[in-house]
């Protein structure tokens, strides 16, 4: 690649050649298809530079990826993916372009490496891209190890993986005057610390611990970090004292020191860590062409929110445009969303926002050593293009009001998955807008007293309705299930009981993996992000074991008496071992599709023997009652707000109004679905992200930069005021939508979607000649 010396600037020192065929880019112009926009009209598509091509026949990459491991590792393990999901619905794919270099940034990671698994499947499946991944150094050994070098992913190590206790415990001399001052009792600095490394505080009650790079090691027991804590635990931590404020500020000057007798806290070190191999690899798989794909949020989580996004993500993006302005690279959101995500047979919808190139003015910055500007508004566009894909809320509380609200105003009525989504994400962006409106707050009680209600009964929401049934009616339905249950039960029990094994071993191992996870991390609510890698990885290793028993077993019995008389003599036994291969699989996997029905029927049981029994009837007839309440009052509320959020309202619902005479909303010549347009930045709609910098960190050497370097906030903290999900704070108007609640507006969306995809792949394919066909699908 090069001699191994960054040039300056950051940059991978090598010739750089003029292209007298480039084509100068789009300046600063976002990208929606894959070509450049202006002023909300697709142009012609960015396409890599002449130098990218060039550079992909000289330079050699670090983690080069082969094309041919890359599919057949993906075609063997993906069906681990249709094993553990019901469904993963990919929206939106035939957004992502299908040359050139992209950049892509995932959120919510909220399944460790089953993200990543789902995310490359997708793109492969959808897109026909192959995308390389960062994954954290320490994931890099046994088959995640393997399976990350045959899709060419990148290792990135991280700080807070490489942290030890260290001797001793320290505490802040002088917080008023001299708050970068740390001084040691029984440490030893000079030994267990180096200048670039980081210090480690505690967490303490869920709230997560502060890090601080080191500047300066004046003594065994002296230190002196890069800038002082701002927040309120870690100076607590430090000083032991009671008076300050939230800023971290000492509220009595006239106290200098920390509290009288106060010993300090332990912390840990971990060593300075040299991204610049790292960048170095990025940087040429993006110059070349390439994809590479990255969690922002920099570690798995099951959080309800997004977390403040890495400055790594920015870095790569400026560094690569950096080296070559005109390389056409190409940012893409992608929204994981997952409902249940640690459940087995749950389902996720996997969507793709617009792409979008980033202005050459904010690449200028960064090349004039403005890194902290470029780099903080460039977390700000992409954590507004996450916004648009992804759902947040402030807390697990809100997120499961705002899904009830979404059933109760849709009435009950079938949406597609993906619309689910949508409708999710405009409560939670009108939550977000109104949560302290006294209409809101009211809604709100009402439905998390909804909730409980539900959960008092053990029931779920579509299954009030059964109140409405006649008793007759009631008595059919249970008798009709318990039946369609006992044949169902016939496929099912054998699988069950052949695979018991590996559902107890996996279930015990994933929680007692989250409890670990749990206790290491300071962001992680329950652990409930490593639940389903772990629960996958066990029945890899597991189930070849279990399968190759049964086969055994299967061939001594056969070998003793023939298998009871049933097995001819001239069967070999090598081929009862190999039927026994074929059979005991294909028992689960029946056992799998049968139970996954049965299931779903054993759940259905419980409110109708509600509605029969004389001592539950009643209550479920109320909160039927409840229910038509509360279901008006949302409906009423959305009508009264949804006006001063969206400019013509009716014209953005997804559900029509069930207070209209008609019952549907006259679609307008303008009501096909369009994917949200590409963020444009504007420096009052900062993010947690970009407000996190540091202010004197001026990114001069970015080899020092981690890719995941900052450390999220606490677990007790909420973000939602600047998390960048807010109405209004991402830039992102809302499509207009053609009423689905009924058949008509149904098939004309559909047909809308259709025509539309045509006319879009047509145009696609006549510039750049790369068929589209079966996009439109995507594009609901």
């Amino acid at each position: 690649m090069d001699d191994g010396k960054p040039a300056e600037d950051g940059k991978p020192a090598e010739d750089r050649k003029p292209a007298e065929d480039r084509k100068p880019a789009e300046d600063g112009k976002p990208v929606e298809d894959g070509k450049p926009v202006e002023d909300g009209k697709p142009a012609e598509q960015a396409r890599p530079s002449a130098v990218a091509r060039t550079k992909s026949s000289k330079e050699k990459e670090l983690y080069p990826m082969s094309d041919w491991k890359y599919d057949a590792f993906l075609h063997t393990f993906s069906v681990l993916v249709d094993l553990f999901f019901r469904e993963v619905h990919p929206r939106g794919a035939w957004r992502v372009p299908r040359t050139g270099p992209i950049l892509f940034v995932a959120a919510p990671h909220a399944n460790q490496f089953v993200d990543g698994l789902v995310l490359q499947r997708t793109l492969k499946n959808e897109a026909q891209r192959r995308v390389g991944l960062l994954i954290a150094e320490k994931s890099v050994h046994g088959f995640i190890g393997w399976g990350s070098r045959q899709t060419g992913s990148v290792p990135v190590g991280r700080a807070q993986d490489k942290a030890k206790p260290a001797s001793g415990k320290i505490y802040l001399p002088d917080p008023v005057n001299d708050p970068t001052l740390v001084r040691g009792v029984g440490t030893n600095f000079e030994k267990e610390a180096e200048v670039g490394g980081m210090l480690f505080l505690p967490s303490v009650k869920g709230q997560s611990g502060s890090s601080i790079d080191i500047s300066k090691i004046n003594g065994p027991e002296e230190i002196r970090i890069k800038r002082p804590f701002k927040t309120l635990l870690p100076v607590q931590q430090l000083t032991g004292r009671d008076d300050i404020n939230e800023n971290g500020s000492v509220t009595n000057k006239e106290l200098t020191g920390p509290k009288a007798g106060y010993e300090g806290t332990k912390f840990k070190l971990a060593p300075h860590i040299d991204q610049t191999e790292v960048y170095k690899a990025v940087f040429t798989r993006l110059r070349t062409g390439g994809c590479i794909g990255i969690f922002p949020e920099g570690g798995s989580h099951d959080r309800t929110e997004l977390l403040p996004l890495k400055a790594g993500v920015a870095i790569m993006a400026l560094g690569t445009l950096a080296d070559d302005p005109d390389c056409g690279l190409q940012i893409v959101p992608v929204g994981m969303n997952y409902f249940h995500a640690h459940k087995f047979r749950s389902r996720a919808v996997v969507e793709f926002g617009a792409p979008f190139q980033l202005p050459r003015d904010i690449v200028e910055k960064y090349k004039n050593n403005e890194r902290r500007d470029a780099i903080g508004q460039t977390l700000d566009m992409v954590h507004q293009a996450l916004s648009a894909v992804t759902v947040s809320a402030p807390d697990y509380d809100t997120l499961m009001c705002i899904q009830a609200a979404r059933r109760l105003y849709n009435n009950g009525k079938k949406l597609p998955l993906p619309m689910v989504v949508e409708l999710n994400r405009r409560l939670a962006i009108g939550f977000s807008k109104y949560k302290d409106d006294p209409r809101i707050i009211d809604l709100m009680d009402n439905v998390k007293d909804y909730n409980k209600q539900l959960r008092y009964l053990n029931i779920k929401d579509h299954q009030v309705a059964y109140a409405k049934m006649t008793l007759p009616t009631v008595v059919f339905t249970l008798l009709y299930r318990i039946v369609k249950l006992l044949v169902l039960s016939v496929g099912v029990i054998p699988g069950l009981v052949l695979f018991a094994p590996v559902f107890v071993a996996s279930k015990i191992i994933s929680h007692k993996k989250a409890k670990e996870a749990l206790a290491a991390s300071s962001v992680k609510i329950q652990g409930r992000d490593v639940m389903a890698t772990w629960k996958l990885l066990v029945a890899m290793a597991f189930a070849p074991v279990l399968y190759n028993l049964y086969s055994i077993l299967l061939s001594i019995k056969v070998y003793q008496d023939h298998l009871w008389g049933y097995v001819p003599e001239w069967v070999p036994f090598w081929l009862v071992f190999i039927g026994g291969w074929i059979v005991f699989p294909a028992i689960t996997f029946a056992a799998l599709r049968f139970g996954e029905v049965g299931m779903d029927i054993f759940k259905s049981l419980r409110p109708l023997v509600l509605c029969i029994s004389p001592t539950s009837s009643f209550n479920i007839q109320k909160l039927r009652e409840r229910r038509a309440e509360l279901s008006d009052k949302v409906v009423t509320v959305i009508n009264d707000l949804g006006p001063d959020m969206y400019d013509d309202f009716e014209h953005t619902r997804l559900v029509a109004d069930p207070f209209r005479e008609d019952g549907a909303v006259s679609p307008s010549k303008e009501s096909v679905p369009t994917p949200p347009e590409s963020p444009h930045l504007s420096r009052k709609n900062t993010t947690k992200s970009s407000q996190a910098i540091p202010r004197n960190e001026s990114f001069s050497n970015i080899g020092s930069i981690g890719m995941f370097a900052t450390r999220p906030p606490s677990r007790s903290r909420s973000r939602s005021s600047s998390s960048g999900g807010g109405f209004g704070s991402g830039g992102f108007p809302v499509s207009r939508f053609t009423a689905l609640d009924t058949s008509e507006g149904f098939n004309e969306a559909s047909n809308k979607i259709r025509a539309a995809m045509r006319q879009r792949g047509q145009l696609r394919r006549r510039k750049s000649g790369v068929s589209s066909d079966g996009e439109a699908s995507e594009g609901a």
